[in-house]
């Protein structure tokens, strides 16, 4: 069983916050393991979040859930080293529902490193 990556140290930075309401849908609410919240992005094309870890880690599973009717239709995986420039990883097609959706498949043939 994979173990969370995101720590107290773990920077996120998100495109937007709906209506800029961040006390009621902040990034803050992504990651605070509690159903009944959650970041809520503005409308728009191209809404991302970014990560940054405070040492490399290596990502095996991606997990990601939406709330049914708001799922993103394509996302995108990238990553790089600190100073280095964006690079694709992987595509993924999520599904429009309230599931928990965990993508192993993206990294069974290659492993990722991302690094600070």
């Amino acid at each position: 069983m994979a173990s969370s990556l995101i720590c107290s140290d773990t920077q996120s930075r998100v495109s937007s916050v709906l209506n800029r309401d961040v006390k009621q849908y902040g990034k803050k609410y992504m990651f605070d393991s509690n159903e009944e919240t959650c970041w809520n992005s503005d409308q728009g094309e191209c809404q991302w979040v970014i990560l940054e870890f405070p040492q490399s880690v290596r990502v095996s599973q991606l997990k990601v859930q939406f709330q049914g009717g708001f799922s993103a239709k394509t996302c995108k995986l990238e990553g790089c080293p600190k100073e280095g420039d964006l690079a694709t990883i992987s595509h993924f097609y999520p599904e429009d529902n309230n599931s928990l959706q965990i993508s192993s498949t993206l990294f069974m043939q290659h492993f990722i490193e991302i690094h600070r």
